[in-house]
Protein backbone atom coordinates (compact mmCIF):
# COMPACT_ATOMS: atom_id res chain seq x y z
CA UNK A 1 0.00 0.00 0.00
CA UNK A 2 1.42 3.38 -0.86
CA UNK A 3 -0.48 6.43 0.57
CA UNK A 4 0.50 9.81 -0.55
CA UNK A 5 -1.12 13.32 0.81
CA UNK A 6 1.67 15.91 0.35
CA UNK A 7 1.92 19.88 -0.77
CA UNK A 8 5.51 21.44 -1.75
CA UNK A 9 6.76 24.49 -3.81
CA UNK A 10 9.63 24.76 -5.67
CA UNK A 11 9.44 28.76 -6.79
CA UNK A 12 6.57 29.68 -8.48
CA UNK A 13 5.29 26.12 -9.13
CA UNK A 14 3.16 24.54 -6.09
CA UNK A 15 2.82 20.85 -5.81
CA UNK A 16 -0.51 19.23 -4.43
CA UNK A 17 -0.82 15.55 -4.28
CA UNK A 18 -2.99 12.95 -2.39
CA UNK A 19 -3.56 9.39 -3.27
CA UNK A 20 -3.37 5.68 -2.06
CA UNK A 21 -2.99 2.70 -3.90
CA UNK A 22 -2.16 -0.96 -2.61
CA UNK A 23 -1.85 -1.60 -6.87
CA UNK A 24 1.67 -3.15 -7.69
CA UNK A 25 2.25 -0.31 -10.20
CA UNK A 26 1.47 3.07 -9.71
CA UNK A 27 1.31 5.54 -13.20
CA UNK A 28 2.40 8.92 -12.83
CA UNK A 29 0.82 10.31 -15.94
CA UNK A 30 1.23 14.14 -17.38
CA UNK A 31 2.35 16.64 -19.27
CA UNK A 32 6.04 18.08 -18.85
CA UNK A 33 6.35 20.60 -15.67
CA UNK A 34 2.64 19.00 -14.36
CA UNK A 35 4.91 17.79 -11.14
CA UNK A 36 5.53 13.79 -11.66
CA UNK A 37 9.17 13.76 -11.04
CA UNK A 38 8.90 16.49 -8.11
CA UNK A 39 6.82 13.72 -6.69
CA UNK A 40 8.60 10.94 -6.99
CA UNK A 41 11.53 13.28 -5.23
CA UNK A 42 9.33 13.81 -2.72
CA UNK A 43 9.22 10.44 -1.99
CA UNK A 44 12.61 9.30 -2.03
CA UNK A 45 13.40 11.76 0.33
CA UNK A 46 15.56 14.56 -2.17
CA UNK A 47 12.53 17.26 -1.62
CA UNK A 48 11.35 18.03 1.69
CA UNK A 49 7.30 18.46 1.14
CA UNK A 50 5.91 21.80 3.32
CA UNK A 51 3.58 19.68 4.77
CA UNK A 52 1.98 15.82 4.37
CA UNK A 53 2.37 12.50 4.77
CA UNK A 54 4.36 9.40 2.87
CA UNK A 55 3.54 5.84 3.27
CA UNK A 56 5.07 2.95 2.00
CA UNK A 57 3.30 -0.27 2.95
CA UNK A 58 2.99 0.70 6.94
CA UNK A 59 6.34 2.23 6.99
CA UNK A 60 6.25 6.10 7.33
CA UNK A 61 8.70 7.71 5.04
CA UNK A 62 7.60 11.39 5.96
CA UNK A 63 5.10 12.42 8.46
CA UNK A 64 4.63 16.19 8.81
CA UNK A 65 2.35 16.31 12.02
CA UNK A 66 4.73 13.65 13.75
CA UNK A 67 7.85 15.18 12.75
CA UNK A 68 8.49 12.28 11.07
CA UNK A 69 11.85 12.52 7.83
CA UNK A 70 13.38 9.07 7.36
CA UNK A 71 16.79 10.24 6.10
CA UNK A 72 17.20 9.21 2.50
CA UNK A 73 19.09 6.20 3.08
CA UNK A 74 17.22 4.99 5.05
CA UNK A 75 14.12 4.87 3.12
CA UNK A 76 15.78 2.06 1.17
CA UNK A 77 14.21 3.63 -2.65
CA UNK A 78 15.55 2.47 -5.96
CA UNK A 79 14.89 5.32 -8.22
CA UNK A 80 16.04 4.71 -11.80
CA UNK A 81 15.98 7.74 -14.72
CA UNK A 82 15.87 8.13 -18.04
CA UNK A 83 19.74 8.92 -18.44
CA UNK A 84 20.73 5.17 -16.43
CA UNK A 85 23.20 7.13 -14.45
CA UNK A 86 25.78 4.25 -14.25
CA UNK A 87 29.29 4.85 -13.47
CA UNK A 88 31.19 4.84 -16.72
CA UNK A 89 34.29 3.69 -14.81
CA UNK A 90 33.13 0.41 -13.47
CA UNK A 91 32.03 -2.73 -15.32
CA UNK A 92 28.52 -4.02 -15.24
CA UNK A 93 29.60 -5.97 -12.50
CA UNK A 94 30.98 -3.57 -10.32
CA UNK A 95 28.15 -1.54 -11.38
CA UNK A 96 25.68 -3.71 -10.11
CA UNK A 97 27.49 -4.90 -6.63
CA UNK A 98 27.66 -1.12 -5.59
CA UNK A 99 24.42 -0.77 -4.25
CA UNK A 100 24.21 -4.13 -3.38
CA UNK A 101 27.11 -4.01 -1.02
CA UNK A 102 25.64 -0.81 0.68
CA UNK A 103 22.30 -2.62 1.57
CA UNK A 104 22.87 -4.10 5.04
CA UNK A 105 23.44 -8.30 4.69
CA UNK A 106 19.43 -8.70 6.63
CA UNK A 107 17.90 -6.89 3.90
CA UNK A 108 19.27 -8.09 0.99
CA UNK A 109 16.48 -10.20 -0.34
CA UNK A 110 17.04 -10.30 -4.07
CA UNK A 111 19.52 -12.78 -4.87
CA UNK A 112 22.02 -11.85 -7.34
CA UNK A 113 21.73 -14.53 -9.99
CA UNK A 114 17.99 -14.10 -10.26
CA UNK A 115 17.90 -10.30 -11.66
CA UNK A 116 20.97 -11.39 -14.02
CA UNK A 117 18.45 -14.13 -14.87
CA UNK A 118 14.97 -11.97 -15.46
CA UNK A 119 16.66 -9.25 -16.98
CA UNK A 120 19.20 -11.15 -19.30
CA UNK A 121 22.02 -9.24 -18.60
CA UNK A 122 24.68 -12.03 -17.25
CA UNK A 123 26.87 -11.62 -20.86
CA UNK A 124 26.88 -7.79 -20.13
CA UNK A 125 29.14 -8.56 -16.46
CA UNK A 126 32.61 -7.81 -17.82
CA UNK A 127 31.25 -4.04 -20.18
CA UNK A 128 31.49 -0.92 -19.56
CA UNK A 129 28.38 1.27 -19.59
CA UNK A 130 29.88 3.28 -22.55
CA UNK A 131 29.75 -0.10 -24.92
CA UNK A 132 26.68 -0.85 -24.30
CA UNK A 133 23.76 0.47 -26.13
CA UNK A 134 20.30 2.57 -24.44
CA UNK A 135 18.18 -0.83 -23.84
CA UNK A 136 21.13 -2.74 -22.04
CA UNK A 137 21.71 0.45 -20.05
CA UNK A 138 18.28 0.32 -19.06
CA UNK A 139 18.68 -3.12 -18.33
CA UNK A 140 21.79 -2.56 -15.95
CA UNK A 141 19.97 0.35 -14.28
CA UNK A 142 17.12 -1.43 -13.65
CA UNK A 143 19.30 -4.36 -11.97
CA UNK A 144 21.57 -2.15 -10.04
CA UNK A 145 18.22 -0.65 -8.18
CA UNK A 146 16.42 -4.22 -7.72
CA UNK A 147 20.06 -5.72 -6.16
CA UNK A 148 19.86 -2.82 -3.80
CA UNK A 149 16.59 -4.61 -1.97
CA UNK A 150 14.79 -1.73 -1.95
CA UNK A 151 11.23 -0.92 -0.53
CA UNK A 152 9.96 0.93 -3.41
CA UNK A 153 11.35 1.48 -7.21
CA UNK A 154 10.61 4.93 -8.43
CA UNK A 155 11.47 5.24 -12.34
CA UNK A 156 11.58 8.62 -13.84
CA UNK A 157 10.58 8.20 -17.79
CA UNK A 158 12.77 5.04 -18.13
CA UNK A 159 11.89 4.24 -21.55
CA UNK A 160 11.69 8.19 -23.09
CA UNK A 161 15.23 7.73 -24.34
CA UNK A 162 14.57 4.49 -26.14
CA UNK A 163 13.61 3.70 -29.44
CA UNK A 164 10.26 2.08 -29.94
CA UNK A 165 11.36 -1.46 -30.05
CA UNK A 166 13.48 -1.31 -27.18
CA UNK A 167 11.10 0.42 -25.14
CA UNK A 168 8.39 -2.48 -25.81
CA UNK A 169 11.20 -4.50 -24.68
CA UNK A 170 11.75 -2.67 -21.42
CA UNK A 171 8.11 -2.14 -21.04
CA UNK A 172 8.06 -6.59 -20.93
CA UNK A 173 10.46 -6.76 -18.26
CA UNK A 174 9.39 -4.26 -15.78
CA UNK A 175 6.21 -6.61 -16.27
CA UNK A 176 7.93 -9.06 -15.09
CA UNK A 177 9.76 -7.13 -12.05
CA UNK A 178 6.28 -5.80 -11.11
CA UNK A 179 4.74 -9.19 -11.00
CA UNK A 180 7.85 -11.49 -9.74
CA UNK A 181 9.68 -9.06 -7.06
CA UNK A 182 6.22 -7.58 -5.97
CA UNK A 183 7.78 -5.03 -5.16
CA UNK A 184 5.62 -1.55 -5.14
CA UNK A 185 6.74 0.78 -8.57
CA UNK A 186 5.80 4.23 -9.02
CA UNK A 187 6.32 5.05 -12.79
CA UNK A 188 6.55 8.20 -14.78
CA UNK A 189 5.22 8.72 -17.81
CA UNK A 190 3.79 11.23 -20.32
CA UNK A 191 3.19 7.84 -22.42
CA UNK A 192 -0.08 7.03 -22.24
CA UNK A 193 0.57 3.54 -24.07
CA UNK A 194 2.89 2.81 -21.25
CA UNK A 195 1.44 3.48 -18.22
CA UNK A 196 -2.60 1.82 -20.05
CA UNK A 197 0.01 -1.54 -20.12
CA UNK A 198 1.92 -1.08 -17.05
CA UNK A 199 -0.20 0.37 -14.51
CA UNK A 200 -2.75 -1.01 -11.90
CA UNK A 201 -3.45 2.66 -10.62
CA UNK A 202 -2.82 5.75 -12.57
CA UNK A 203 -2.63 9.47 -10.96
CA UNK A 204 -3.21 12.06 -13.46
CA UNK A 205 -1.49 15.40 -12.83
CA UNK A 206 -1.57 18.63 -14.32
CA UNK A 207 -0.04 22.14 -13.21
CA UNK A 208 0.60 20.62 -9.90
CA UNK A 209 -2.83 19.08 -9.08
CA UNK A 210 -4.26 15.76 -9.53
CA UNK A 211 -7.04 15.74 -12.29
CA UNK A 212 -7.96 12.11 -12.30
CA UNK A 213 -6.39 9.22 -10.26
CA UNK A 214 -7.89 5.40 -10.04
CA UNK A 215 -7.84 2.33 -12.78
CA UNK A 216 -6.44 4.04 -16.20
CA UNK A 217 -9.49 4.27 -17.71
CA UNK A 218 -11.37 5.62 -15.09
CA UNK A 219 -8.39 8.32 -14.34
CA UNK A 220 -8.18 9.73 -18.16
CA UNK A 221 -12.21 9.56 -18.07
CA UNK A 222 -11.72 11.37 -15.12
CA UNK A 223 -8.92 13.68 -16.86
CA UNK A 224 -11.00 14.69 -19.93
CA UNK A 225 -13.90 15.72 -17.92
CA UNK A 226 -11.70 17.98 -15.20
CA UNK A 227 -9.16 19.81 -17.86
CA UNK A 228 -9.69 21.71 -21.32
CA UNK A 229 -6.61 19.62 -22.91
CA UNK A 230 -5.97 20.33 -26.30
CA UNK A 231 -7.88 17.91 -28.75
CA UNK A 232 -4.85 15.68 -29.54
CA UNK A 233 -4.35 14.90 -26.11
CA UNK A 234 -7.45 13.91 -25.14
CA UNK A 235 -7.63 9.61 -24.92
CA UNK A 236 -9.87 6.86 -24.11
CA UNK A 237 -8.95 3.65 -22.88
CA UNK A 238 -11.47 0.48 -23.64
CA UNK A 239 -11.20 -3.06 -21.82
CA UNK A 240 -11.91 -5.29 -24.16
CA UNK A 241 -10.50 -9.17 -24.61
CA UNK A 242 -9.24 -11.11 -27.98
CA UNK A 243 -11.76 -12.81 -29.68
CA UNK A 244 -9.53 -13.90 -32.58
CA UNK A 245 -6.78 -13.02 -35.32
CA UNK A 246 -7.93 -13.60 -39.26
CA UNK A 247 -4.26 -14.63 -40.59
CA UNK A 248 -4.99 -14.19 -43.37
CA UNK A 249 -5.84 -10.23 -43.47
CA UNK A 250 -3.78 -10.16 -40.47
CA UNK A 251 -6.32 -8.81 -38.01
CA UNK A 252 -7.25 -9.59 -34.58
CA UNK A 253 -10.30 -8.64 -33.40
CA UNK A 254 -11.92 -7.33 -30.21
CA UNK A 255 -14.24 -8.35 -28.11
CA UNK A 256 -16.46 -5.80 -26.34
CA UNK A 257 -20.25 -5.46 -25.17
CA UNK A 258 -20.38 -2.36 -27.14
CA UNK A 259 -19.28 -4.43 -30.88
CA UNK A 260 -15.77 -5.86 -31.96
CA UNK A 261 -13.29 -3.74 -32.43
CA UNK A 262 -10.48 -4.25 -35.25
CA UNK A 263 -6.69 -3.75 -34.60
CA UNK A 264 -4.16 -4.63 -37.43
CA UNK A 265 -1.90 -7.43 -36.47
CA UNK A 266 -1.49 -10.19 -34.05
CA UNK A 267 -1.82 -9.02 -30.39
CA UNK A 268 -2.33 -12.13 -28.44
CA UNK A 269 -4.06 -15.40 -27.22
CA UNK A 270 -7.45 -15.59 -27.41
CA UNK A 271 -9.40 -14.12 -24.36
CA UNK A 272 -6.49 -12.05 -23.46
CA UNK A 273 -7.24 -9.08 -21.81
CA UNK A 274 -5.85 -5.80 -23.76
CA UNK A 275 -6.53 -2.04 -22.99
CA UNK A 276 -6.87 -0.11 -26.32
CA UNK A 277 -5.86 3.31 -26.07
CA UNK A 278 -8.16 5.52 -28.61
CA UNK A 279 -7.47 9.25 -29.75
CA UNK A 280 -10.71 11.67 -29.63
CA UNK A 281 -9.57 12.94 -32.82
CA UNK A 282 -9.83 9.36 -34.09
CA UNK A 283 -13.47 8.55 -32.90
CA UNK A 284 -16.51 9.78 -35.36
CA UNK A 285 -20.02 9.59 -34.60
CA UNK A 286 -23.10 8.77 -36.01
CA UNK A 287 -27.10 8.46 -35.21
CA UNK A 288 -28.05 5.39 -36.86
CA UNK A 289 -25.45 2.13 -37.87
CA UNK A 290 -23.66 2.86 -41.23
CA UNK A 291 -22.85 0.65 -43.87
CA UNK A 292 -20.43 0.42 -46.76
CA UNK A 293 -17.50 2.18 -45.07
CA UNK A 294 -13.97 1.19 -44.74
CA UNK A 295 -14.29 1.56 -40.82
CA UNK A 296 -14.93 -1.74 -39.63
CA UNK A 297 -15.22 -0.73 -35.81
CA UNK A 298 -18.39 0.34 -35.03
CA UNK A 299 -19.62 0.71 -31.35
CA UNK A 300 -22.69 1.41 -29.71
CA UNK A 301 -23.47 3.58 -27.08
CA UNK A 302 -25.26 6.88 -25.96
CA UNK A 303 -24.10 10.83 -24.86
CA UNK A 304 -23.06 11.23 -21.08
CA UNK A 305 -21.89 14.73 -21.40
CA UNK A 306 -20.92 17.46 -23.94
CA UNK A 307 -18.19 19.49 -23.07
CA UNK A 308 -18.02 23.20 -24.50
CA UNK A 309 -14.90 24.42 -25.33
CA UNK A 310 -13.38 27.52 -27.50
CA UNK A 311 -12.93 27.36 -30.45
CA UNK A 312 -14.43 24.97 -33.25
CA UNK A 313 -14.79 21.33 -31.40
CA UNK A 314 -15.92 19.96 -28.48
CA UNK A 315 -15.34 16.76 -26.69
CA UNK A 316 -18.32 14.27 -26.58
CA UNK A 317 -18.32 11.78 -23.77
CA UNK A 318 -19.86 8.71 -24.89
CA UNK A 319 -21.07 6.39 -22.28
CA UNK A 320 -20.23 2.60 -24.38
CA UNK A 321 -22.71 -0.18 -24.14
CA UNK A 322 -21.90 -2.73 -21.62
CA UNK A 323 -19.32 -0.42 -19.92
CA UNK A 324 -16.82 1.99 -20.18
CA UNK A 325 -16.53 5.70 -21.75
CA UNK A 326 -15.29 6.77 -24.85
CA UNK A 327 -14.59 10.89 -25.54
CA UNK A 328 -14.83 12.19 -28.97
CA UNK A 329 -13.92 15.24 -30.72
CA UNK A 330 -16.29 16.69 -32.91
CA UNK A 331 -17.02 20.00 -34.32
CA UNK A 332 -19.44 22.50 -32.45
CA UNK A 333 -21.09 22.39 -35.85
CA UNK A 334 -21.55 18.70 -36.41
CA UNK A 335 -23.12 18.70 -32.52
CA UNK A 336 -25.84 21.13 -33.78
CA UNK A 337 -26.72 19.14 -37.03
CA UNK A 338 -26.78 16.28 -35.17
CA UNK A 339 -28.80 17.43 -32.25
CA UNK A 340 -26.12 15.60 -29.82
CA UNK A 341 -27.08 16.00 -26.08
CA UNK A 342 -26.72 13.36 -23.37
CA UNK A 343 -28.98 10.71 -24.12
CA UNK A 344 -28.82 10.50 -27.46
CA UNK A 345 -28.29 6.98 -29.19
CA UNK A 346 -24.97 7.29 -31.28
CA UNK A 347 -22.62 4.73 -32.90
CA UNK A 348 -18.52 5.66 -32.36
CA UNK A 349 -16.68 4.73 -35.71
CA UNK A 350 -12.67 3.99 -35.24
CA UNK A 351 -10.64 3.41 -37.47
CA UNK A 352 -8.55 -0.04 -37.47
CA UNK A 353 -4.83 1.46 -38.46
CA UNK A 354 -5.63 4.64 -35.86
CA UNK A 355 -5.12 2.16 -32.99
CA UNK A 356 -1.53 1.47 -32.60
CA UNK A 357 -1.03 -2.34 -32.15
CA UNK A 358 2.94 -2.52 -30.94
CA UNK A 359 2.71 -2.08 -27.45
CA UNK A 360 0.60 -5.60 -27.17
CA UNK A 361 2.88 -8.09 -29.13
CA UNK A 362 5.33 -8.92 -26.12
CA UNK A 363 2.63 -9.45 -23.75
Amino acid sequence: MISVDVEAGRGAFALEAKFESDARLIGLFGPSGSGKTTLIHLIAGLVRPARGHIEIDGTTLFDSVRDIDMPVRRRRVGLVYQDSLLFPHMSVRQNLLFGHFFTPEAERRIPFESVLQTLGINALLNRRPGTLSGGERQRVALARALLASPRILLLDEPLASLDFDRKVEIMGLIERLRDEYRIPIVYVSHAIEEVSRLAGYVVVLRAGKVVGAGPPSEALSQMNRATHADRFEIVSIVDCQVSGFDAEFEMTTLRHPAGPIFIAGEVGPENKSVLVVIGATDVALAKSRPDNLSIRTVLSGEVAAVHSEIGAACTVDISLQGGGRLAASVTRLAIRELELAPGTRVYALIKAVAIDERPFHSR
